[in-house]
């Protein structure tokens, strides 16, 4: 799964960056060790990566069918939808940090239950966070701030939300397979008509 994420992501970057020397007639493209890197390359990366991963969790939560949001494998773990709420509580609380801001919502996964809110929520959490990679900087997201009792840089804190929200995915991924669906990142892309 780790492989297919990292090999997705590598698509994602590098087909946009195929697509734009294309456009140029050969002789002007830039060789790929000349070009120019974009102004903040950590942040820019970051932000891509967070989006590919959060945008799975928005899609799985989507393609998961509302009667199976109280779904549990087992009594003591979360539901479906619990996790959603969690991932959304975890996305405000990293990047409210982050920007220095007060959280803007709290306890989704205790009073959200219903598909619609629980995907509302997530995909407000995520444009939250992307508001808060908008404001940062390469410059910025190497101050240090304290998170959990540790001193981290702002872009370490927010890669630790990406790494959170992938982490959740793979519990929803398995949620989807028990209930004989694919997820998202599983599935396989249409083949164009000849």
């Amino acid at each position: 799964m780790k492989k297919m994420i990292g090999f997705m992501f590598a698509v994602f970057l590098a087909v946009p960056g195929a697509a734009l020397a294309q456009e140029k007639p050969a002789a002007q493209a830039a060789p790929a060790a000349q070009a120019t890197p974009p102004a903040n390359p950590i942040t820019m990366s970051e932000k891509g990566f967070y989006g590919f991963v959060s945008g799975a969790v928005i899609s799985a939560a989507q393609k998961m069918p509302e009667e199976n949001y109280s779904f549990k494998p087992t009594p003591e773990v979360r539901s479906f939808g619990q996790i959603v709420g969690h991932v959304a509580d975890a996305s405000y609380s990293f990047c409210s940090q982050v920007s220095g801001e007060a959280n803007p919502a709290t306890d989704i996964e205790k009073t959200k239950t219903s598909k619609a809110d629980l995907v509302a929520a997530v995909k407000d959490a995520q444009a939250y966070c992307f508001k808060a990679y908008g404001n940062m900087t390469d410059a910025k997201g190497s101050e240090m701030m304290k998170i959990f009792g540790y001193q981290m840089a702002k872009l370490t804190v927010l890669t630790i939300n990406t790494a959170h929200t992938d982490e959740h995915y793979g519990n929803m991924v398995t949620y989807m397979r028990l209930k004989g669906i694919v997820p998202p990142t599983s599935e396989k892309a249409e083949t164009p008509a000849k």
